[in-house]
């Protein structure tokens, strides 16, 4: 099966470059071609244009910063669609919003080929290594087309039902991410102005938390300093403010939910939407005159589990 990727930013370079490393036949494109260069290197084809590349290649992922570029890409008059023809597959990668990648992946659906929203959930270092999860929605049969090409970027891969459910997934376990984030930088910074050791409270938090992955990541990069954790803060802003939107129209009343899209918003206008979202903590930092430092972290994470082939996983109460 021939593979096209559009998206190199952070976790697209990541994830084409697991399907380059498995033996793919890839062609990449993005908007700066210096971004491709490592994987054109490595043996990767190149297209001029999403419809190029749709018209060379059996699959196309997009993985893109936001809904009016995937819309963009996908509609132009040189986009993907005008080179997808029938028994195609359109992989969705990025985090968007569920009814738009309904209205697009029915689009595609009338040239006869088939989309699939797939997000991906683990932390780019993760996606470095091909152990990253991945949640798909979309019809069944095509979900299994598309296994051995899911397989090659991640590990844990989750079919979640009709097309947009897994978007609408992938919203929620990023508000619980960042829900966890800004209350962790409340712990650490409480704790740092109470006097205790840093290092001390480390452990603390990760043996009561079951080592979770917010723990595990974010906290030790804010302790580190560098903050490096490959997600930046206007990425939060547009994910937890999609989750935002689909719990108002559902006329769902959160409390918590308006509160970080305001704190991110503060944060962006204080430090800049594309600071480091983990630097979330210097609001905080600033205001009590502390910095949440502490020896012995790492300035990036770096998975270091085995990569091995990825596969189905299934709910709990699955046929």
């Amino acid at each position: 099966m021939k593979v096209g990727f559009i998206g190199l930013g952070n976790a697209g370079a990541k994830l084409a470059g697991s399907l380059l490393r498995n033996g793919i036949d890839l062609t990449v494109r993005d908007l700066d071609k210096e971004a491709a260069q490592g994987l054109l290197d490595g043996g990767a084809g190149w297209a001029e244009s999403p419809k190029e590349m749709a018209e060379k290649c059996d699959l196309v992922i997009t993985c893109l910063p936001s809904p009016s570029i995937c819309a963009e890409v996908m509609e132009a008059s040189d986009g993907l669609i005008a080179g997808l023809s029938p028994g195609k597959i359109w992989l969705e990668m990025s985090t968007t919003d569920e009814a738009e990648v309904r209205r697009i992946g029915a689009l595609v659906e009338e040239i006869g080929a088939f989309p699939l929203d797939c997000p991906v959930s683990g932390g780019c270092h993760r996606a470095a290594t091909g152990n990253i999860a991945i949640l798909v929605g979309g019809d069944r049969s095509t979900f299994e087309q598309a296994l051995p090409v899911l397989g090659a970027m991640g590990r844990e891969i989750l079919h979640t039902g009709e097309l947009g459910s897994a978007s609408v997934l992938k919203v929620m376990t990023n508000f619980l991410a960042t829900a966890n984030l800004v209350s962790l930088c409340e712990a650490l910074t409480t704790t740092a102005k109470a006097g205790l050791d840093l290092n001390v409270v480390y452990e603390a938090i990760r043996i009561s938390s079951g080592n979770s992955f917010v723990h595990e990541t974010e906290s030790q990069v804010i302790l580190n300093g560098s903050r490096d954790i490959n997600f930046t803060m206007d990425l939060v802003s547009k994910d937890i403010g999609i989750f935002d939107k689909i719990a108002q129209d559902l006329e769902v009343p959160l409390e918590l939910s308006p509160l970080l899209v305001e704190i991110f918003k503060d944060g962006e206008q204080k430090y800049g939407s594309r600071e480091w979202s983990s630097n979330i903590i210097r609001r905080l930092e600033d205001q009590t005159g502390i910095q949440v430092l502490a020896p012995g972290f790492p300035e990036q994470m770096v998975d270091d589990e085995e990569e091995i082939p990825g596969y189905e996983i299934k709910s709990k109460n699955s046929a």
